[in-house]
């Protein structure tokens, strides 16, 4: 007997069927891994089951009973849970506030908040998530955000645990804390559907698989007599290639050289870099690794434009762009991929086809005196779209934000190389990429290199980290501490480096 079944369910959307005919079963106490390249429609399934979305046909089964999910208080009542790819927290509301949010107790209007503090303590020790209940959302990291969206679930009492994409936004350590507590709660008879496109996590923590691709139910098995290959070629459809092939670099003159960039915190007068120096070649492929919060965001920000250091010289091919613009660093033959697409890669209200011209839109190709030339535009985006194999509902007039991660990465990835840049600064490029889209990144990424580009890749997965670059800069608490060749280096040396318990003696 199975606790959850969806049978058959279709769920469809403007111009694309998102699930077609798709049955899911989950056990008792199980952990299932749910998988699929990026718009597969894993998403949207485990949204039915938590009555985010109603599917045109198909039945829910709990207990072998049918039973009618209108919307997450269903859900609830079921015992069903979610914690969403994208956190559904109130910034401004203590991390206690946000748990008991819609299930507060009252009396006489008053919030009663003792009984909910004890419980929510409990189970923060219980699964060692060492949280502050006090402190504010906005004043946390993203992986203990991680955590108060898991202890609403807990506090919730929810025995059906769905995770969507949980480790995409994690740094190794949490990830493995992650997998941990996820085996914790299958031990005591929780079950957990586990949305992912990580073979390595299923492999680590699934009981079973099920797989679904562009929408369709491909088959359900069992992983540990599963390999990774077996599992890929379910997913895309297709061999794929788990390890990198790749030419020696051609590397010839330095196209970009920083020299001691520095930049305090303007609340407490941190240093978040501190003499940051190094160059870039063309023909190289030059990774900056780092655990997450050690100055990476804030060097790319310097070097993008974004913000402002508050010392130091930025030289793009000979030219000083320290003090320019974000546009005339851009023309100058700048490109960037954001660690953050939605905030800062793309307008997710605007179509594909505006996305594209982001940059360009003031140049005559696209307007004349003022106005925009829209068949221009179209036909411009047509193209991209044809190039770089983008994949939406509508083609061209597709919103931004209707489409899937990996199909709007590949929007600014298409609209970023297709400038001719002289450098390309690509961070975190594959972060929530399925193992299809994040072959074809590492693919354009080298053929850039193999070009004569340079490419700045900032990257927190070590696996890409030794495959993809021809040098590792390792950067901890604000400045560089190694400069490694990935032929010569381990994940151990890396790991050492980035955690500050090693350190290179640069050379000056």
């Amino acid at each position: 007997m199975y606790l959850i079944e969806m049978r058959s369910i279709t769920k469809e959307f403007p111009g694309i069927i998102a699930n077609d005919d798709v049955t899911l079963q989950l056990k008792k106490g199980e952990i299932h891994a749910l998988l699929g390249e990026n718009g597969a429609g894993k998403s949207t399934l485990m949204s039915v089951l938590f009555g985010l979305y109603k599917a045109e046909k198909g039945n829910i089964f709990h207990n072998n009973e049918e039973v009618t999910i209108n919307g997450p208080g269903d859900a609830n009542k079921l015992g069903i849970g979610m914690v969403h790819q994208h956190f559904k927290l109130v910034h401004n509301f203590t991390v206690l506030e946000n748990i008991v949010l819609g299930v507060e107790t009252t009396a006489s209007g008053v919030l009663k908040m003792d009984e909910a503090r004890a419980k929510v303590v409990s189970l923060s020790e219980k699964y060692h998530f060492d949280i502050d209940v006090d402190k504010q959302v906005k004043d946390i990291s993203v992986g203990m955000q991680q955590r108060v969206e898991i202890l609403k679930m807990l506090y919730r009492d929810n025995e059906i645990l769905i995770f969507d994409e949980p480790t995409a936004v994690l740094t190794p350590q949490e990830i493995e804390s992650l997998m941990q507590t996820m085996q914790d709660m299958a031990k005591e008879g929780k079950s957990i559907l586990f949305i992912t496109h990580k073979l390595d996590e299923i492999k680590q923590v699934a009981d079973r698989c099920t797989i679904l691709r562009k929408g369709k139910y491909i088959g359900t098995v069992e992983v540990a007599e599963t390999s990774k290959e077996e599992l890929s070629e379910m997913m895309v459809g297709r061999k794929v290639s788990l390890s990198l092939e790749k030419n020696a670099p051609n590397i010839s003159n330095t196209v970009l050289t920083v020299k001691n960039l520095n930049k305090k915190d303007e609340v407490d007068a941190k240093a978040k870099l501190k003499d940051i120096s190094f160059e870039l070649r063309r023909g190289e492929i030059l990774c900056v690794a780092g655990i997450e919060g050690n100055g990476q965001t804030d060097l790319v920000y310097a070097l993008t434009g974004l913000d402002k250091p508050d010392e130091g010289e930025i030289m793009l091919d000979g030219v000083d762009i320290s003090n320019m613009s974000i546009r005339k660093r851009t023309e100058q033959g700048l490109a960037h991929i954001p660690e953050d697409r939605h905030k800062h890669g793309l307008v997710l209200d605007y179509t594909l086809a505006q996305n594209a011209i982001l940059q360009t839109y003031y140049k005559k190709d696209f307007q004349k005196r003022g106005f925009l030339k829209f068949n221009a535009i179209s036909e411009y985006a047509k193209g991209l779209i044809e190039r770089f194999d983008i994949r939406s509902g509508q083609g061209e007039v597709t919103e931004a934000r209707s489409m899937s991660g990996g199909n709007q990465q590949k929007v600014i990835l298409a609209r970023e190389i297709d400038r001719d840049p002289k450098v390309l600064v690509a961070v975190q490029p594959t972060r929530g990429l399925d193992v299809g889209a994040i072959e074809y990144v590492h693919k354009e990424l080298l053929r850039q290199r193999d070009e004569g580009k340079a490419v700045l890749l900032i990257s927190l997965e070590l696996e890409e980290v030794m495959n993809v670059s021809d040098r590792i800069l390792v950067m901890y608490e604000g400045e560089i501490v190694a400069d490694v060749d990935p032929k010569e280096t381990t994940f151990q040396e890396l790991g050492l480096y980035m955690s500050g318990a090693k350190k290179e003696v640069m050379s000056s």
